[in-house]
């Protein structure tokens, strides 16, 4: 049996849909021309009758006394003359009859067997145009497959660009060109992000192989001395361990959520900001705060990295002096935690770039010790996760200002409205 290929299924459809045509116009036809031959032979038999009667009855009927007479001057015909003149006539009239009726059922039986015959043949014909027809439907199907059979991860830049009207097939071509076109930015995004990776986990590793032969040959190497190289290769191990940490939640961000409960931004970001404290304090920093009830839904382990490296990259990236402002509220019936800073200009070009892996502001990569270059890319891993919006852009005076939206979870109770506190101001 053959393939049940979709170019076989139309070209059976468009057969059976044209063979079924045939057979209903056949068999409307034969209807009509079985009751008109019938019509027909009472006509021809009432005709035959008319013209084979050749006269007239002058007066009344048969058995009356009333003489006939027949026209040219013939001698007048009696009763019973009439009347077997008149049962010849009859006899001739069913004779004909039964001819005609004969003669009509021969041609209905002539009409079948051409009929059929004419079937057949438009079967086949009617096969034929759909094959033909299916052909030339699928033969942009076909380019698709062979495109897509064609392409791998390396050549990713090729496209179908199908053409002709604008129709279904054309407009399937172009989802699969938007779809190459999707899946090679992930892929270059995907290598760029490995070769990063690579390289941020290959300085440490270096850096600890470095010290540790330093160390093996110095040959006047003292307990002091060796015990300052083990706390180098610990800090650089320790620095191998964030990274990895923080590609682990780039990842879980990425892959989706696995659970949902129901989340208090008010509270997490309370916690991140007294666990920031410190850190701010030593860096000469101040942190406002103005947190109001904003509850969510989603997973509390993600939504905690995310306000974290909110607040870590505002502390990280600011100046002698500056302020970190932290807000949670609701706003348009969604939950909102916001992160403001004071800091260095960023340009507005850099902006959209930030939440690239391993990219700082006017850097491809981090190349320094302050941060690893993930923040914004875990946040907005995470933030998609959870189907929420995140907004950043920068402020004139320097500094971003990060806004995350999350679909509102269950409604916070009423309760005293929290202290205006301004933004960073310029």
């Amino acid at each position: 049996m053959p393939r049940r290929t979709v170019r076989l299924k139309l070209t059976l459809l468009y057969g059976g849909l044209i063979l079924a045509s045939g057979v209903g116009l056949t068999a409307f036809t034969y209807v009509l021309v079985a009751q008109h031959p019938a019509a027909c032979a009472t006509i021809r038999s009432d005709v035959t009758i008319a013209h084979t009667c050749v006269f007239s009855v002058v007066g009344g009927g048969i058995g009356s006394t009333r003489t006939v007479v027949r026209p040219g001057g013939v001698p007048p015909l009696g009763p019973r003359q009439l009347r077997a003149l008149q049962t010849r006539i009859a006899a001739q009239a069913g004779q004909s009859r039964a001819l005609v009726v004969r003669q009509d059922s021969a041609e209905l039986q002539q009409f079948v067997v051409l009929s059929g015959i004419a079937l057949a043949i438009l079967a086949l014909v009617s096969v034929a145009i759909g094959w033909f027809v299916s052909g030339r439907v699928l033969r942009p199907l076909r380019t698709i497959t062979t495109t897509a059979r064609e392409i791998s991860a390396t050549s990713l830049h090729r496209r179908l660009a199908l053409p002709g009207p604008d129709d279904e097939l054309k407009e399937l071509g172009d989802t699969f060109d938007a779809l190459l076109g999707r899946l090679e930015h992930t892929f270059d995004a995907q290598r760029q992000f490995v070769a990063n990776a690579s390289h941020e986990l290959r300085t440490p590793l270096a850096r600890q192989r470095t010290l540790v032969e330093v160390a093996l040959e110095d040959p006047g190497a003292t307990a002091q001395s060796l015990r300052a190289t083990h706390e180098r290769v610990l800090a650089a191990g320790a620095e191998q361990e964030r990274l990895i940490e923080a590609l682990l939640a780039l990842a879980r961000g990425q892959r989706g959520l696995d659970r949902h409960a129901p989340l208090d931004l008010e509270a997490i970001a309370g916690d991140i900001v007294a666990t920031q404290q410190p850190e701010a304090t030593r860096r000469g920093l101040s942190i406002a705060t103005a947190l109001g009830p904003a509850r969510a839904s989603g997973d509390p382990r993600l939504v905690e990295r995310l306000v974290a490296n909110l607040v870590d990259n505002a502390v990280r990236h600011n100046v002698a002096g500056g302020l970190v402002h932290v807000e949670t509220g609701t706003s348009g019936g969604r939950a909102l935690v916001r992160v403001a800073n004071t800091g260095p200009i960023v340009p507005a070009a850099e902006v959209d770039r930030l939440g690239e892996p391993f990219r700082r502001a006017g850097q491809a990569r981090t190349g320094g010790q302050d941060g690893l270059g993930l923040g914004l890319s875990i946040v907005s891993a995470i933030a998609t996760a959870h189907g929420a919006t995140l907004a950043v852009r920068s402020r004139p005076a320097g500094g971003l200002d990060v806004t995350v939206s999350f679909p509102s979870g269950t409604a916070a109770p009423p309760g005293p409205p929290a202290p205006a506190v301004s933004p960073p101001s310029p």
